[in-house]
C-alpha cells in the first residue's frame, strides 16, 4: 500500500530540529506531537446517549466549559455546550468512531474522524506560558489556565485549541497551519532561547 505509516508526514516535521535547537537552554521545550487521533461528538449533553458514550469510551463526557476529562489514553476536551473533541493515540479513530456510534443507539449524534485535520505541538517548560501569551489574549496563568482546562481560542491570528498540563500547554492547530505556527513560536521565543 502506498500510504504506509512509514511514510507518512506530519504537517510541522520540518520543524524538529529548529524545535530541538531552540528546547536546547532548557527553560522552553517546542516539540510537534503528531498524528494523534481526534474525534469530533456533538451529543446533547442530558440524552442518554452522551452517558452510553462517556461508559463505553471509558471516559465520561465533561459538562463544565473548558474542561479536560481523561482516562486511560483518551482526553475528552469541552468544546462547547454540546460539542466536544476526543483525543487518542495515533490509529485509535477507527474502533473509537465504532464504539462511539454503537453506544449512540440510533439517537442524534454525530461523530466524525478529524484526526487529518490538525496537529499537535507542545511548548512546555517555565517559559512556555510566556511565549504563548505574546499572541494570546486568554490569560495563561495556572491559576486560570491550569492543568485539566482547554478553549478555543486564537494564537497569532491562526485559530487552534489550547490544552493545559502540568508542564505545557498543547496547541492543537490547523494542518494548513502549522508551519506558519511554528515559525511563529520559534519567533516568540528567541528572546527565551536566547536569555536563557
Amino acid at each position: 500500500m502506498a500510504d504506509s505509516a512509514a511514510e507518512r508526514r506530519s504537517p510541522a516535521a520540518a520543524y524538529a530540529a529548529r524545535f530541538e535547537a531552540a528546547s536546547a537552554g532548557g527553560g522552553l521545550r517546542l516539540a510537534e506531537i503528531p498524528f494523534l487521533t481526534q474525534v469530533d461528538l456533538r451529543v446533547d449533553p442530558k440524552s442518554p446517549a452522551a452517558e452510553r458514550i462517556g461508559t463505553a469510551i471509558g471516559v465520561p463526557l465533561p459538562v463544565e466549559p473548558g474542561t479536560v476529562a481523561s482516562g486511560g489514553d483518551l482526553e475528552v476536551l469541552w468544546l462547547g455546550p454540546d460539542e466536544w473533541l476526543v483525543l487518542g493515540p495515533d490509529g485509535a479513530a477507527p474502533d473509537l468512531v465504532a464504539r462511539i456510534a454503537e453506544a449512540a443507539g440510533g439517537e442524534h449524534v454525530s461523530v466524525v474522524d478529524v484526526s487529518a485535520q490538525r496537529t499537535t505541538l507542545a511548548v512546555a517548560g517555565e517559559r512556555a506560558r510566556d511565549v504563548l501569551a505574546h499572541g494570546c489574549a486568554l490569560d495563561l496563568h495556572p491559576r486560570v489556565f491550569g492543568p485539566g482546562r482547554c478553549a478555543q481560542t486564537m494564537l497569532a491570528r491562526a485559530n487552534v485549541i489550547l490544552v493545559a498540563g502540568e508542564d505545557d500547554v498543547r496547541v492543537l492547530v490547523r494542518s494548513s497551519f502549522a508551519g506558519y505556527l511554528a515559525e511563529w513560536l520559534l519567533d516568540a521565543s528567541v528572546e527565551y532561547v536566547a536569555g536563557g
